[in-house]
């Protein structure tokens, strides 16, 4: 796209996110000093792009997931926010228990988005004291953890080959040997600085094994949601009941939601999901906005976020969501 493009796009995804009606041509047109026609031609174009489209009941256009995505990658302009404002609201609502500083920072999420707020828990390392690899059929291979209080949990493993008896009995021994009575997590760490020295269809399976292992611990308690209800005052997503309906079946089975809380404690800073653009949580006019927190010893333990519309204030609720991270941090650190 050229600039006249990209400006055109900027300002019609801003009035929409404003207004929440579909942007005309003649509307543009009082922003630019560009005739009517010229802008229905750039429209034509951003909407063979993709970018943009136009609803059935108006000659206006809205932007698309992905015109949403370009401009929150390309064209966003972060407003500042007041850092002592959100201070004081937490820690006058902060608890001493990590578990209610927790629910605290999901309900200043959502009380300063007006969306729904959701944290990840801080993660409980999933101690392990011995495991075990079997062959179940080609690529398929169960993975038997035993705690060190003597439970046992099951995890099938789907891999890209089939290993002999013989590769799983050494995997097995090779894993409780250098990591028996350590955490998942820091067994992930320390494979992580040394895989390049393991066999690479040994480093596949050991790969495997942590990931499960780490999710092993993970439940439906793990997630804590806040102002959920909020969501039914969202045009946007109450207007459609099946929409509606998915919203509030994502809350109440959280599963996937927890799967893309974890996949976002894995990458840097700001996260951002767009219109279903992650098949973790393919809801189509719905986004999340997420940032990870760290506990004591500086190492990421949870990840917490804002759940909205797509057409929402992307530079107003990105601030909250890194001030509240940074916030919860600061507490958890100092308990």
């Amino acid at each position: 796209m050229d600039d006249r493009a990209r400006a055109l796009l900027k300002a019609l995804v801003e009035r929409y996110i404003a207004d929440g009606t579909p942007v005309g041509s003649r509307t543009l047109s009082k922003v630019f000093d560009l005739s009517p026609a010229t802008i229905r031609n750039v429209m034509a174009d951003l909407e063979e792009l993709g970018l943009i489209q136009s609803p059935h009941t108006s000659a206006g256009r809205i932007p698309t997931p992905r015109g949403y995505r370009l401009f929150v990658d390309t064209m966003l302009t972060v407003q500042p926010f007041e850092f002592e404002i959100a201070s004081g609201q937490f820690r006058d609502n902060l608890p001493a228990d990590p578990q209610r500083a927790v629910a605290a920072a999901a309900a200043m999420l959502s009380n300063l988005s007006k969306f729904a707020g959701v944290v990840m828990t801080p993660k409980r390392a999933q101690v392990f004291r011995h495991i075990e690899f079997i062959r179940l059929s080609e690529k398929r291979v169960l993975l038997i953890v035993v705690t060190p209080s003597g439970d046992v949990q099951n995890r099938i493993l789907a891999m890209q080959r089939d290993y002999t008896d013989q590769e799983l009995l050494e995997a097995s021994n090779f894993f409780n040997y250098h990591f028996s009575g350590k955490s998942f997590e820091e067994a992930r760490q320390t494979l992580r600085n040394e895989i390049r020295q393991l066999h690479a269809d040994i480093s596949a399976l050991m790969q495997a094994a942590v990931d499960a292992g780490t999710e092993a611990g993970a439940d439906d308690d793990d997630v804590v949601i806040a102002g959920g209800s909020k969501l039914l005052e969202v045009d946007d997503i109450a207007s459609d009941m099946n929409r509606l309906r998915k919203m509030f079946a994502l809350f109440e089975k959280k599963s996937e939601l927890l799967q893309l809380l974890e996949l976002s404690s894995r990458a840097q800073g700001i996260q951002i999901y767009i219109g279903g653009d992650s098949q973790l949580l393919p809801l189509e006019d719905v986004s999340v906005i997420t940032a990870p927190y760290i506990g004591m010893d500086g190492e990421v333990i949870g990840t917490l976020g804002v759940i909205g519309p797509t057409r929402m204030a992307y530079e107003r609720v990105i601030p909250i969501v890194d001030i509240t991270s940074r916030l919860l941090s600061n507490a958890l650190s100092q308990s």
